[in-house]
């Protein structure tokens, strides 16, 4: 049997490595020649009060010794490591906290001595010892560790996502959306952990780095600050089409206002896209605090019809307005919802043959009041009377009229047949939305009632037969009417 020493020119290196980060090295280079050859999975047990690691793969040969550019790992998407130099810093950190370690495969016997460097008896460097194989066909590399803790091991098997108890949730282009059992958000690099976030709703799996991630990884791969890896998380989660996901973080969105919101809800990005994804996938409306403080009848309205209320904040609010999802409908904000509840309502027409005499005398005279008004405006083509009006769910008061443009028709409560100056009073209100297309509760809309009702009193005054309109009381009269109405204010 040969013993050939390889001189792996090792004195003194990394003396802030502990055993588990070692340990973590050997798992990295077996779980890639897992995913390089597609070979099972990797095992990590005790045998014989020792410690095993072992890949399937293709086997470890001295040369993997030497520090070098492996071509294979820089081609192979996923895998962890690139320059051949972590196997050398493990087999020097288990020497110098006194861990065995012996590597078999099928090319050999691997151990480790410390001896004189060749030619230089004053130096002495780390050899890696190598002899003949005992089982040429041995499947894969074990790595038998003598000396080390459990704790160490699960120490070492805690910096992976392979080994880790947390679950995927979804896979992007950009990495992986994981669940975390912890308290902790882990952040992982093609499936090893360089960093941890205690504020965290999920963890994160980054496959796809940047130049700025690929300059933030140190060689020990740990404390990569949170601005390296910022663009990533953000990518892997605007990617994201998961239901789940989105009720996950629309749910943690609702804690802004008491403080209990997780780190990726400050992203407005984040919450924008949460957002879009609850709006294509479930019946939910999407209001602000104010807004359900405010109007407390649309909640109770959306929950009695088994909508989801998604509490947002105010700044996401404003940033909705002409926002659409993927599908192409709009966001469903408190406007849409009044809007959809207003359009889902069916009218109960009533036949003017089935009104009583005193409904039908009031509602004859609806001609007066058009040739007092100055005409029916050019959009309305039917005066209809229902039997109900859905309520205002703005203020819960029963509506008495509305101006529906899909039929052009103005559309008035049967109550309001009752009396000839409600029911007046409420076709005159809708003729002027009708003529002006203004919506209630607006400056526009009150210049334009303002602007009537000066016009309707002006007529009534010059066709009374009590006015003493003539003459100079005439010009004077004219004048009057000819004003603006703000002079009047």
């Amino acid at each position: 049997m040969s013993v050939k020493a390889f001189d792996l020119n090792i004195e003194k290196i990394l003396e802030n490595w502990e055993v588990r980060h070692a340990v973590r090295e050997i798992i990295a280079n077996a779980l890639d020649e897992q995913l390089i050859t597609g070979t099972a999975a990797v095992s990590i047990q005790k045998v014989d009060g020792h410690w095993l690691i072992r890949d399937y793969g293709r086997g470890l040969r001295y040369a993997h010794l030497t520090q070098n550019e492996n071509q294979e790992k820089l081609t192979t998407p996923g895998v962890i490591g690139r320059f051949g130099i972590g196997l050398k810093d493990a087999l020097a950190t288990f020497e110098r906290n006194g861990v065995k370690c012996q590597i078999q495969s099928r090319y050999g016997k691997i151990t480790t001595s410390k001896m004189s460097k060749q030619g230089f008896g004053d130096v002495t460097t780390l050899h890696a010892v190598i002899e003949d194989a005992i089982d040429t066909t041995f499947e894969g590399t074990a790595i038998y560790l003598e000396g080390i803790s459990d704790d160490e091991i699960q120490a070492a098997k805690d910096m992976f996502l392979a080994f880790s108890n947390d679950s995927i949730i979804d896979t992007t282009k950009y990495g992986q959306i994981v669940s975390h059992s912890s308290g902790a958000g882990k952040i992982f690099i093609n499936g090893v952990l360089v960093a941890q976030e205690d504020n965290f709703l999920f963890s994160f799996n980054i496959t796809q780095m940047n130049a700025q991630l690929k300059k933030a990884i140190n060689r020990e791969r740990t404390h990569v600050g949170r601005s390296a890896y910022t663009d990533a998380v953000k990518k892997i989660l605007l990617s994201s089409s998961n239901k789940y996901v989105a009720d996950l973080l629309a749910e943690d969105m609702s804690g802004f206002s008491t403080g209990t919101m997780h780190d990726e809800l400050s992203w407005i990005d984040v919450q924008e896209h949460a957002i879009t994804l609850l709006n294509k996938n479930g019946n939910v409306v999407f209001i602000t605090a104010t807004e359900s403080i405010l109007h407390p009848n649309i909640v109770d309205d959306a929950i009695k019809n088994g909508t989801k209320i998604i509490t947002i904040p105010d700044n996401l609010r404003q940033r909705l307005t002409d926002k659409v999802d993927d599908e192409g409908n709009s966001i469903n904000d408190i406007t849409h919802y009044v809007q959809n509840y207003n359009e889902s309502f069916r009218f109960e027409f009533v036949n003017e043959i089935n009104l009583t005499a005193r409904e039908r005398n009031v509602f004859l005279l609806k001609d007066k009041v058009i040739d007092l008004f100055g005409g029916i405006p050019a959009s309305v083509l039917d005066i209809k009377i229902s039997e109900t009006l859905r309520p205002d769910i703005l203020s819960t008061v029963e509506t008495l009229g509305c101006w529906d443009p899909q039929t052009r028709s103005v559309i008035i409560s049967r109550k309001c047949l009752s009396s000839v100056d409600e029911f007046s009073g409420v076709l005159i209100h809708e003729f002027i939305h009708a003529d002006t297309g203004y919506d209630d509760v607006s400056r526009e809309f009150e210049t334009a009632l303002t602007e009537s009702i000066g016009k309707l009193c002006a007529t009534i005054i010059e066709n009374s037969k009590d006015t003493l309109a003539s003459g100079s009381e005439r010009l004077q009269l004219n004048s009057i009417k000819a004003r603006p109405w703000y002079k009047f204010w």
